[in-house]
């Protein structure tokens, strides 16, 4: 399954906090958030412009993060700095059709599945741990299913089930 954020916890000393900071956009236009799905270390600041001829509302009741970003216009922005790990839910106060989402990692490996359904870490630990598999669509209490990996072991897979998106979401999960 493409777009899955894939994250690896090895235990112990091998942990690895990812990289602070950095800046990210997720904009609004044509009445949708883009990037529908956007990856960010803990501590990272999220820009929200509005590219729309219309004024958007942007918020989140998340547990990882609640913010409200009031009416802005075209051309307007607004930035949230996010700093503790989790699944931001955003949507729109105004287009309630408006949904995408921010993960927020505490690992150094994390990394969103590519179009086979496959994410790699190059340079992960051989250490014991944790893979946790996250999509917005998974059938599964928070979208999130969780497996045990042994040190020397290079391949996990998961069996996962997708609800259907939203009928007012155009991608073709």
């Amino acid at each position: 399954m493409r777009d899955a954020v894939v994250t690896l916890y090895p235990a112990g000393g091998a942990a690895r906090a990812p990289k602070g900071g950095g800046h990210y956009v997720v904009s609004q236009k044509d009445i949708q958030f883009h990037p529908f799905l956007t990856i960010v270390p803990v501590g990272s600041d999220v820009s929200f412009p509005n590219l729309d001829n219309t004024k958007h509302h942007v918020y989140s009741f998340s547990p990882a993060k609640r913010f409200e970003l009031k009416l802005f216009a075209k051309d307007q922005s607004r930035t949230v700095r996010f700093d503790k790990p989790g699944v931001v839910a955003l949507g729109c106060n105004i287009h309630d059709q408006m949904s995408a989402f921010i993960v927020v990692t505490d690992s150094a490996w994390t990394a969103r599945t590519n179009a086979q359904g496959v994410a790699s870490f190059a340079d992960a630990p051989d250490a014991p741990g944790r893979l946790t598999v996250w999509h917005p669509y998974l059938r599964a209490p928070g979208g999130m299913m969780e497996q045990t990996i042994g040190g020397k072991q290079r391949i996990a897979g998961f069996r996962i089930r997708l609800r259907p998106p939203p009928p007012a979401m155009s991608m073709d999960y």
